[in-house]
This record gives structure tokens, C-alpha cells and sequence, in this order.
């Protein structure tokens, strides 16, 4: 299927559920936890601590994590670093997924589960209610709608602003409207896996924030088909606009649909501020048309 670009005078803002202005460019917390599998505490708290003041100096004000990312001890970092939080910070958490071992995950949608989740959210981000709870993945053994029900449930009780979804199909999400208004989806999506973009230009459809995880997808130019197909366009684009190939890869996202929000991770303040610095680069048509292509081979 054909994409229509947007041109390359990409807006830097979007009405998150209406009422939130949120910055396009933010911040992926995930990886300032132990290792491997994001468990644990993250090994140097000042650094991590430095880099989420540095991120907010550099505009970003959407932090993206999740219960699960430690446990717990993500979010207790960022509460550390940042409260009391700016005024127009946002920030997104999850629930619904358990993990007990970097390699002992699954899914827990039930009621009593997510009521526990976000009520723990809340005390270890300092706040009394969270702008954006995203449910983490569905649990296929509870019903799906059970699950957003109990998120209407806490957003009715003030403990949630916006609700949002992951990990999930559009069936899902159109099931999950019947119920509540869903302000975000987070599925992964970057320049060199683009099969969810089905699911994006739903998103798009309906003014719901799309914010694709592993906008990266970790090391985009090293993963192989099909941006392999494209490294040459890619590296030839960057050297045009004197950036980086994976600067190009954020840009794109950013071009692509006015509601995505993207969430690049690091570890570290000098690549902070080069992820940063995709949101100024300003792709032209033929750009647009070369990265569109190279994914066609």
C-alpha cells in the first residue's frame, strides 16, 4: 500500500486526548534498568538521573515507562531525577505485565492485577494520578474487554487521565473504543519494520497518538532485511543533511503521521542530544520517496 507523506514542515506538537500538548520527540526510559532484560536497578543512578534532567533541558516533556521495567525501579529513578516534575511534563507508565526474572514475563490483565499496578505506579512516580496508563500487553487469559473496563473504572475514579494500549491489533483497539476513548497506542514501528503501519494509519484516522516502541529497532542499519535494502539510501540522505543514518531513521518516523510520538531510548547524554536533533531535520519530497522505495526492494 502507497503512504502519502506529509511535507517536510512536520508539526513539533500534539494534542494527546485533546488537553495534552506533548513534544514529538521524547524520552524511552526502558533502558535505565539492571542487565539483562531491563531487570534490576539501573547501575548508575547519578548518570541515569543527569541524563532524564538533561532530556527535560532539551525540551522533551513525554517520558515513556512502564511498571515492568526494573520492577518498579524505573519509574522510582525517573521520581527521583525529576519530582517535583515541571509543569508541562507528561508521563506514561503501563501496567499489566509481570516479571519476576529478566526471563520470567507474562501478561497479567485481570482487574485486581491492574488495580494493583497503577496504584503502585502512583506511589513511586510521587503523583496522584498518571496522565497517560497504558495497558502493556493483552493477557489471552482474560478477556480483553474486562481489562479496559477496569482501566475506565480508574480513570473514573481520578487515577488515570488518558488511557492507552499496547502491543495490540486494530480489532482490539476498535473493540476497546466501545468502552473508553483511547488516546494512545504504543506497537512497534520503525523505518526498517514497517508492518504495523496498518495500525498507524487507523491511529491516524481516528486522532489517536501512535507511539511506536524501538523506533531504533535497536540498531537499525545492522538488522538486516529490509533496511538493509536501504542503508545506502539512508547513509546518503544523512550525509546530504550532514546527520546520522539513525538521526534520518527518527526523522522519518516523524514525517510520516502528525500523531506519532517518538520515543527513542539511551543510555547516554551524547547520544540524548543527537537523538534530539532528528526533530529539526527537515526531509524533502525526494527524501521521502528514496526511504519509501528503498523499503519497496
Amino acid at each position: 500500500m502507497a503512504h502519502e507523506f506529509k511535507d517536510s514542515a512536520i508539526a513539533n506538537t500534539f494534542q494527546l486526548g485533546s488537553d495534552l500538548s506533548v513534544n514529538r520527540l521524547g524520552y524511552g526510559a526502558m533502558r535505565l534498568t539492571g542487565q539483562p532484560g531491563n531487570f534490576g536497578h539501573y547501575a548508575d543512578r547519578e548518570a541515569g538521573k543527569q541524563l532524564l534532567r538533561r532530556a527535560i533541558e532539551l525540551g522533551v516533556n513525554f517520558i515513556d515507562t512502564a511498571e515492568s521495567y526494573g520492577p518498579g525501579d524505573n519509574e522510582e529513578l525517573i521520581a527521583s531525577a525529576l519530582y517535583p516534575y515541571p509543569d508541562n511534563l507528561i508521563i506514561a507508565t503501563k501496567g499489566g505485565v509481570l516479571k519476576t526474572a529478566p526471563d520470567n514475563i507474562r501478561a497479567d490483565g485481570s482487574s485486581k492485577s491492574l488495580r494493583r499496578s497503577c496504584e503502585a505506579s502512583l506511589q513511586r512516580l510521587k503523583i496522584d494520578r498518571i496522565d497517560l496508563y497504558q495497558l502493556h500487553r493483552p493477557d489471552p487469559s482474560v478477556p480483553f474487554s474486562e481489562s479496559v473496563e477496569t482501566l475506565a473504572e480508574l480513570q473514573r475514579e481520578g487515577k488515570i487521565l488518558h488511557i492507552g494500549l499496547s502491543n495490540v491489533t486494530i480489532t482490539q483497539i476498535e473493540a476497546a473504543l466501545q468502552i473508553v476513548e483511547v488516546a494512545s497506542v504504543q506497537n512497534r514501528l520503525n523505518l526498517a519494520e514497517r508492518s504495523g503501519e496498518d495500525i498507524l494509519d487507523f491511529c491516524t484516522q481516528h486522532n489517536i497518538a501512535f507511539i511506536p516502541y524501538a523506533p531504533l529497532g535497536a540498531h537499525p542499519l545492522k538488522r538486516g532485511a529490509p533496511l538493509a535494502n536501504a542503508e545506502g539510501t539512508v547513509t546518503e540522505i544523512a550525509t546530504h543533511h550532514s546527520v546520522k543514518p539513525n538521526q534520518i531513521a527518527l526523522a522519518w518516523m516523524l514525517h510520516r503521521a502528525s500523531n506519532i510520538i517518538v520515543i527513542p531510548g539511551t543510555t547516554t547524554i551524547s547520544h540524548l542530544e543527537e537523538n534530539f536533533a532528528a526533530a529539526s531535520i527537515a526531509l524533502t519530497t525526494d527524501d521521502l520517496k528514496l526511504l519509501g522505495e528503498a523499503h519497496a526492494l
